[in-house]
């Protein structure tokens, strides 16, 4: 159970990130709902937040611009008093092959998943530190273990979450705080919906437990990670992919 525990997900207006926040309300966290774009889903997801029974409130901040992300997180503690959880979910995509890749958008998709990481994760340090007590929780992707065709920034972005993921645990597992990342396989999301139906096909195909997972799968392991039963796991990067990386 998380009763009294205070969770900040970014990214979580819709799939994973709205998963991972139903998921950490239902076992008794207040959870800060994060979103860049998506007021109205962001606004929807609390509302599912507090039909369990659960705390929360909603926050717009682009997590890639260090100010907001520090201001976001100094917001949160000074609402609640403390901050337990951070779930780094925000991400974008911006797929094409490297020799037609834009300079923009590989910086895009970098700033977004990793410096937006890593700006999140450099705020909430301090104050976790102080507590003696956190957990962070990276989501990388399976894109990150084994490259994709067409995702040079998105693969080499969720790689360097796992790099950052291990080295951040080493610094912080002194002060009892934990830093692990889920690398999700192909997961039904609006993210994957987009995807040709040719290429959905051809996913499929790889993956040994022969379907696309559910947000849920995700959210599973992030709770799993989040309480005392993951007490004793840190610095891990944790396949949740049907397989797929085998």
């Amino acid at each position: 159970m998380l009763k009294g525990k205070v969770a900040l997900v970014t990214g979580a207006a819709k799939g994973i990130g709205r998963a991972i926040a139903l998921a950490l309300a239902a076992e008794g966290a207040t959870v800060v709902v994060n979103y860049n774009g998506s007021k109205e889903k962001a606004e929807q997801t609390l509302g599912e937040i507090k039909a369990l029974g659960a705390d929360g409130c909603v926050y717009q901040c682009n997590v890639s611009v260090t100010a907001d992300a520090d201001a976001m997180v100094k917001a949160v503690i000074k609402e609640y008093g403390r901050l337990d959880i951070l779930v780094n979910n925000a991400g974008i995509t911006r797929d094409n092959l490297i020799m037609k890749m834009s300079e923009a958008d590989f910086d895009a998709v970098i700033n977004a998943n990793l410096k937006g990481c890593f700006n999140m994760i450099k705020a909430v340090s301090r104050p976790m530190l102080k507590q003696r007590a956190g957990r962070i929780i990276n989501i990388s992707s399976v894109s990150g273990i084994m490259g994709n065709a067409g995702q040079a920034n998105y693969a080499a972005s969720k790689a360097g979450i796992i790099g950052l993921t291990k080295t951040v645990a080493r610094e912080l597992a002194s002060r009892g705080i934990t830093v692990n990342a889920i690398a999700p396989g192909f997961v039904d999301t609006d993210m994957t919906q987009a995807m040709p139906e040719s290429a959905k096909e051809a996913a499929v195909s790889m993956i040994p437990l022969g379907h696309f997972g559910k947000p849920e799968d995700i959210a599973d392991m992030a709770a799993y990670l989040a309480s005392d039963k993951g007490a004793y796991i840190t610095g891990q990067v944790i396949s949740v992919d049907g397989g797929i990386a085998i």
